[in-house]
């Protein structure tokens, strides 16, 4: 039997995965690079929509599986980030991606309705809620690890769309913004869980696989959108005139 990590070793191997974000996606080093079209910017935001909206319904499922109530009262604070607060009127991460939409040229209720969401985004965001949903909870917070590198992504996003894409109202990257301290303190809490949770090799293993699994969502995320907004290839090309692809199917 091997022998387990040291828990310094486990988070450096963790963090490892970081090579592997979609920070490095073909797609992503396109936008960041200010190479994208006014209609590739807005299948992204568009898309990635349908991810921030099922973060919260995520969130819940974790605290839905969740027995110890320390954890939930600091897991909560994920799903008041992205909602809002009823009582302090705060902005949260879901009005601030319709605002993103709005100055990149989307209406906001085209958003709401998923119009333009892909049936491939659609699947990998689906396989992650359902994941959090069947995990324990410890697993579904692994899987949140992603968070580790979010920053990077947020900053860079900030650096470069003003210059780049000059045409998006400003007041619309407030998201990226917002999560750039959000992030930093989810992590804490996040990596604290798996580092405690985890402690056999084994488990380590599934903690690295369960992460992996996180990438290749997000991955595949920008994977679909590629084909639809960089290769021309978005489902049934050439047979309907408009994106006409399944909705919820429970709502």
């Amino acid at each position: 039997m091997q022998q387990p990590w040291t828990r310094e070793q486990f988070e450096e191997m963790l963090r490892a995965k970081g090579q592997l974000y979609h920070i490095h996606h073909p797609f992503h080093i396109a936008m960041h690079q200010g190479e994208c079209s006014v209609e590739q910017i807005q299948g992204w935001v568009a898309n990635r929509f349908y991810y921030q909206v099922n973060i919260p319904i995520k969130d819940a499922a974790i605290l839905a599986n969740c027995h110890d109530m320390e954890t939930r009262r600091l897991w909560i604070q994920r799903i008041l980030d992205h909602d809002g607060s009823v009582e302090d009127k705060t902005l949260g991460g879901i009005e601030a991606w319709l605002q993103l939409g709005q100055a990149v040229g989307l209406d906001r209720q085209d958003l709401l309705d998923e119009k333009f969401v892909l049936p491939g985004v659609r699947f990998a965001v689906d396989a992650y809620v359902n994941f959090a949903r069947r995990a324990n909870w410890q697993q579904a917070a692994c899987s949140s690890l992603t968070e580790m590198f979010a920053p990077q992504i947020h900053q860079s996003r900030l650096d470069s769309w003003p210059i780049n894409y000059p045409w998006i109202e400003t007041q619309g990257l407030q998201y990226f913004q917002m999560r750039l301290s959000q992030a930093r303190r989810d992590v804490n809490h996040g990596l604290q869980i798996t580092l405690d949770h985890f402690t056999t090799r084994q488990a380590q293993d599934e903690a690295l696989n369960i992460l992996q699994f996180k990438l290749d969502i997000l991955w595949s995320m920008l994977d679909a959108m590629t084909l639809a907004y960089q290769q021309d290839r978005a489902p049934y090309q050439g047979l309907i005139a408009e994106p006409n692809y399944h909705k919820r199917i429970f709502k």
